[in-house]
């Protein structure tokens, strides 16, 4: 898993368990991190925990999912309701057009994630991106408004 290209300091880990680990050994900084993973604690607060910069903590989670001793927890990560991505879709649909369920699935992949799993927390971070496609500033202002209403009434 590739954790490159996104946020992941609000997602959340955990162990997997396994009857046969296979031989691998894990350095000092791997084994801190796994001990850490509690399914419950976001990354933000176990390398605050472990005392590993945002790289560090991502390099070691990298590995760690690769060897299939870490997963993350979906359940943990609130992604964004059919509601809010309905009103997303014509909100800038009023504003752009029908293009505007292929821009939302464009942008969704271009920051890492599919519309059916749309993390909440980068729901703002859509909307800016979406704003951008829109010419008119009268109507991005209304856009970027009335999605930010949303945003807060969802309390992505």
């Amino acid at each position: 898993m590739d954790f490159s290209s996104s946020d992941i300091t609000t997602m959340v880990f955990g162990r997997v368990s396994h009857q046969d680990l296979g031989e691998f050994s894990l350095d000092g900084r791997m084994l801190n991190v796994l001990m850490e993973l509690d399914g419950q604690k976001n990354v933000a607060a176990v390398a605050k925990k472990t005392g590993l910069s945002h790289k560090e903590i991502r390099d070691v989670l990298s590995r760690l999912v690769e060897h299939n001793l870490a997963e993350p927890i979906e359940e943990a990560m609130t992604v964004a309701d059919q509601e809010f991505l309905d009103f997303l879709t014509r909100q800038l649909g009023q504003a752009i057009g029908p293009i505007a369920e292929v821009l939302i699935e464009d942008a969704a992949t271009e920051l890492g994630y599919s519309l059916d799993k749309f993390p909440g927390h980068r729901v703002a971070e859509l909307v800016d991106l979406l704003a951008k496609e829109i010419q008119k500033e009268d109507k991005r202002n209304e856009f970027k408004q009335n999605m930010l209403k949303m945003i807060k009434e969802k309390g992505y």
